[in-house]
């Protein structure tokens, strides 16, 4: 197989395997609504295997970012059945990524609703809120008697994207946000069925997923981790406990059915990840690095090697809509700006040219 053979997930038939990252561009507005920018954003790189959307935040607490998008009201779902159709049009798949913040971030950014984690542990330092930065605050433990709303949250945001013509949903635990919060001890220090021990701490997130698959069908269904990522204060610095974590979380995830294993990872081809891929069973997705551009040749060998079945690409796909044109014919690349990745205007967000575009200038 090669980065340009076509791939299944689920339901879900890729043309190609080079899948966009979820990529944080706060381009939604107060109310976060996709508008006519992020519509001509994401149809600009519909020639990608598959589109995995920004997080989008699956209630008014759940937001973490001024400008980022949420699959909550009417008109947001409005907005993103504009960017389904403009990105099917082009002939390319999306799915959302429905993202919870939890602890990352601030009632001066989510309209004042009470921030949440799963233990009442503040990230250390600030977070950018309208009225400047601000000390991330104490958030909310939630209560075992709160946990099921959370879950109906991620079920109505994953049906609300179906609803507006998107081809699935991927479910984001990973990044340190509330999901990924739930799998480390640094960030999870409840006593109850929801924490302590490794499986207990995954029983969260396998619950998420059991409820979204059942909702909307598992083929529509993928899923994001990050172990050993260590970002935004969840950290997984014990390899063998973060192994049983995985493990666990990867053995209750298995016998969904979802459409993909999605491993943020700087070594994919090591034990930990190859072995979680094993126990998974399903096509698994890599990107290599947060803050690392995969390249071209580097994403070759992953697939050339069977690493894995399809590459996530963020920074080069942000700065090249038709990526897929260029690393197949080995073409000269955009270079990325990265003053412009956040931020309310077209500037870096749709105004990088495609080949054709840029050889006619």
């Amino acid at each position: 197989m090669t980065l340009f053979s076509p791939l299944t997930l689920g339901d879900l038939h890729l043309p190609n395997r080079l899948v966009m990252a979820p990529l944080t561009r706060t381009r939604a507005g107060l109310d976060g609504i996709p508008g006519p920018m992020v519509i001509e954003h994401y149809r600009q790189r519909a020639s990608l295997g598959l589109i995995v959307s920004e997080g989008v935040y699956p209630s008014h607490a759940g937001q973490g970012y001024t400008g980022q998008p949420g699959l909550v009201t009417a008109e947001q779902v409005d907005g993103w059945r504009s960017v389904a159709s403009a990105v099917h049009e082009a002939g390319g798949l999306i799915v959302a990524q429905v993202m919870h913040a939890g602890r990352v971030s601030h009632d001066l950014v989510n309209g004042g609703f009470d921030v949440v984690a799963p233990s009442a542990i503040a990230i250390e330092g600030e977070t950018h809120t309208p009225e400047g930065k601000k000390p991330y605050p104490v958030p909310h433990a939630l209560t075992e008697a709160e946990l099921p709303g959370i879950v109906a949250e991620f079920v109505r945001a994953s049906q609300n994207a179906i609803a507006a013509g998107l081809d699935g949903v991927e479910i984001h635990s990973a990044n340190g946000y509330l999901l990924h919060e739930f799998l480390s001890p640094a960030s999870n220090q409840r006593t109850d069925a929801h924490g302590g021990s490794p499986a207990n701490r995954a029983s969260f997130v396998i619950e998420v997923a059991t409820a979204v698959a059942a909702a909307i069908g598992a083929g529509r269904v993928g899923i994001r981790i990050s172990p050993e990522h260590n970002i935004q204060d969840v950290l997984e610095t014990d390899a063998a406990e973060t192994l049983a974590t995985y493990t666990a979380l990867v053995d209750g995830l298995a016998p969904l059915g979802l459409a993909y294993l999605s491993v943020l990872h700087q070594d994919p081809t090591g034990d930990l990840i190859q072995g979680l891929r094993t126990r998974f069973g399903g096509p698994l997705l890599i990107n290599t690095g947060f803050g690392t551009v995969t390249t071209r040749a580097e994403a070759m060998a992953i697939l050339a090697d069977d690493v894995a079945d399809a590459v996530v690409v963020g920074r080069a796909v942000i700065a090249n809509p038709d990526l897929v044109h260029r690393w197949r014919d080995d073409l000269p690349l955009n270079a990325l700006d990265p003053q412009t990745l956040y931020g309310s205007t077209a500037a870096g967000y749709t105004d990088y040219p495609a080949l054709a575009a840029a050889a006619a200038e």
